[in-house]
Formats: structure tokens, C-alpha cells, sequence
């Protein structure tokens, strides 16, 4: 259903590097909404309201400071307006602690979405952050507090005891239960995609455990599995991706992403006509909010 001109605009953190917007599914999805006439405002932080019918709180962090959040209800709409904090720890039931009693393979994950990487780019000075010597630390402090660069970095251990006891006591670390979904040799993760009324699912296949748009061999689509399409509604999302696996049946959420990345990096189907109709098909999930 197609409506009337409209006004969107995009809530962005403060820091966000404009030259970093179109790693986004989100600036795909506006320049559609323009195409279809209507206007995209990009705001950056809370200084300045900008009047809108709709705003889509897009601040690429794990925890929202509640002040944009607290901007966001000037809008008649405020999508994701609802969505504070998408640490794992929030909604993993599968964290362990140095004596539970599991006798699996785990794995340690950086608590924070994408092992913390927005944190340290939109927290930090972006002048310091792109000097050599930054880097330089940034590696040293990765090395010294335990932070990973990406999630393949997170390392998985045939159980509980080879875990080095610092994990346990590192700030936004955690250790999970390792439930891989396999098909054959190959792991897999499931993405169910949405914003508003319109949803897909797929699933990616790796040679890794590591299963991400970095890393995937082949992706196929699939019907989104009902505890996850649930899931959605108790956590009060209305864009966004989240990972799991089905494992012995029972679905597994692994992560939930507000700030969805704009393409895979891989080949096979991702870049395939029906894979492109399912995402502009997504776009228009944005109108559901005016009927």
C-alpha cells in the first residue's frame, strides 16, 4: 500500500562518520522511500529537531543513552523507539558461569553487538581513531582487556574447564553454550528480516563456526521460525535482523540487530533478483505504520 508524500527521518548517533552511512540497510531502504516521493532526513545526535511524520531510532550502539530515545518520543512514530539495550546478556538463556554444570562445547562472545566495534568508533574521537598510533593501542588494549576486533574472533573451547578464568571476569564478556546448527560439515545461521508488516528469513551456510556475511558459502531463503517471529514482539522491535539457529528443534537466538548492515559480502543468491525483491519488499514495511 503506497501513501501520500511523507517526511522520514533517521535518528543517528552523534559521531556517526556520514561517509559510513551506506554500510547500512537503512540508506538502501531511504533511497526507495525517496524514489516513491517521499522526503529522508538524516539527523545526527539530539541537538536540533527536525518536525517528521515517522523517525527510526538508528543509533549503532548496544545500550541507547536514553536521551535519543527520549527525542524519539517527539514523533508521532518512533520506530524502535522501544529498544534500549540488545546486549546478549539481555536475552541469552544460554550464558554459563565458571561452575555451571555443562560438560559442551562453549563459546566467549564480546557482550556488545559486532564484538563492541561501533562502541569503540562512536565513543571514541574520530581524529584519534584514525591516527596510526590509535591503532597501535587499540590492538595493545585488545590484547591486554580481552576485546575482539569482529566476531571471528570469538573463540570456542571443548569445554568449561579450558576457558581461561579472566573471561569470567572481564566487563562485557560473556561465555555461552557453543549450539551449532549444522547441515553436514557445513554451520548454519538463520536471519529473520523485518520492519513492520513485512518479513524474510534465510539461511547462511559456512565451512566455520563463525557463520556471518564475511564468512558464508551459500544462503538459501527460508520460512523465519514462530518462537523468533514471537520473540520479536516481546522485545518491542520493529526493524531489524535477528541471527539464530534451530537446534533439535528448539530455535536459538543468538543476536538481535537494530542497525542492520546494508549487503552480504559474499556471492551465491545474495545479490540475486529475489533476494533484491525481498528487500524492497521490506522497505515497504515502513507504510504499515500509516493505515
Amino acid at each position: 500500500m503506497k501513501i501520500s508524500k511523507k517526511i522520514f527521518a533517521v535518528l543517528f548517533h552523534e559521531n556517526q562518520a556520514q561517509g559510513s552511512l551506506q554500510d547500512y540497510a537503512i540508506t538502501s531502504m531511504a533511497e526507495q522511500w525517496r524514489e516513491e516521493g517521499h522526503e529522508v532526513l538524516y539527523m545526527f545526535g539530539t541537538s536540533k529537531f527536525i518536525p517528521a511524520d515517522l523517525v527510526v531510532v538508528h543509533v549503532d550502539v548496544s545500550v541507547v543513552p536514553e536521551n535519543y530515545l527520549e527525542f524519539a518520543r517527539q514523533y508521532p512514530i518512533a520506530l524502535n523507539g522501544q529498544v534500549r539495550d540488545i546486549r546478549k546478556s539481555r536475552f541469552s538463556e544460554n550464558i554459563l558461569g565458571r561452575d555451571a554444570s555443562y560438560g559442551g562445547k562453549v563459546i566467549v562472545k564480546s557482550d556488545l553487538n559486532y564484538a563492541g566495534a561501533p562502541e569503540r568508533w562512536l565513543t571514541s574521537s574520530p581524529s584519534l581513531l584514525q591516527s596510526f598510533s590509535c591503532r597501535l593501542v587499540t590492538r595493545y588494549r585488545r590484547f591486554r582487556s580481552l576485546t575482539f576486533e569482529t566476531p571471528r574472533d570469538y573463540p570456542i573451547y571443548e569445554n568449561l574447564r579450558q576457558v581461561p578464568r579472566r573471561y569470567f571476569k572481564a566487563k562485557d564478556i560473556i561465555v555461552q553454550k557453543f549450539l551449532p546448527e549444522m547441515d553436514g560439515e557445513m554451520f548454519c545461521v538463520r536471519s529473520f528480516h523485518f520492519l513492520g508488516d513485512r518479513t524474510f528469513a534465510n539461511r547462511l551456510k559456512a565451512s566455520c563456526p563463525i557463520v556471518n556475511g564475511s564468512t558464508y558459502k551459500s544462503i538459501e531463503k527460508i520460512e523465519p521460525h514462530p518462537e523468533i517471529v514471537a520473540l520479536r514482539e516481546k522485545l518491542k522491535f520493529d526493524y531489524g535482523k535477528f541471527d539464530y539457529v534451530v537446534v533439535d528443534g528448539k530455535a536459538v537466538l543468538l543476536d538481535v540487530n537494530k542497525t542492520v548492515g546494508r549487503a552480504l559480502t559474499g556471492g551465491g543468491i545474495a545479490n540475486s533478483p529475489e533476494l533484491i525483491g525481498l528487500r524492497r519488499s521490506r522497505a515497504d514495511g515502513i507504510y504499515s505504520y500509516f493505515r
